[in-house]
């Protein structure tokens, strides 16, 4: 028999990201990986595939890949800088700027960081790259919401007021 009850001792950082990347189905579709984890920040990796391929003709990756990589990643990284304490943190606002095309047949990196925490958001930002985080595909920021465990709309504790 299973037992269900939570672990006893939190899990360890990298698990923990893992285990929210691999939690998220287009991910795991894409076949993202988390590749390093520094107190700064961590990369993640977008496999090249014919999935992701948004123009047949030359073979360059998809827009909409690299934004669900970039948002990916800076999740991990909200995640990674409240680490560790657990909160759910939808993203709020997502920018993307686009500098030049990802090039085939080559794998895509995403290289972000938290980089301020407010007691209701957090703010992230980061680069797409292939070669060197030098010469990026993509630069974006994010900011995250904090709801908190309490605040889970879909688990009222007692006292709480409906929503009108």
């Amino acid at each position: 028999m299973s037992d269900d009850k939570a672990p006893a001792q939190p899990l360890a950082l990298e698990d923990g990201l893992n285990m929210f990347l691999n939690g998220v189905k287009h991910s795991m579709v894409l076949g993202m990986t988390l590749e390093e984890i520094t107190p700064e920040g961590l990369i993640v990796r977008l496999p090249y595939s014919d999935k992701i391929i948004g123009n047949p003709d030359t073979g360059v990756i998809h827009g909409g890949a690299i934004t669900s990589l970039m948002d990916q990643a800076c999740g991990l990284a909200v995640a990674q800088a409240m680490s560790p304490d657990f909160d759910i943190t939808p993203t709020i606002d997502l920018r993307i700027d686009y500098m030049r095309p990802a090039e085939p047949p080559r794998d895509v990196f995403a290289y972000v960081t938290a980089y301020r925490k407010t007691r209701s958001v957090v703010f992230a930002r980061g680069v797409a790259y292939q070669d060197s985080r030098d010469q990026p595909i993509a630069h974006c920021v994010a900011n995250f919401m904090r709801m908190g465990l309490s605040k889970v709309p879909w688990q009222a504790g007692p006292g709480a007021e409906a929503a009108s």
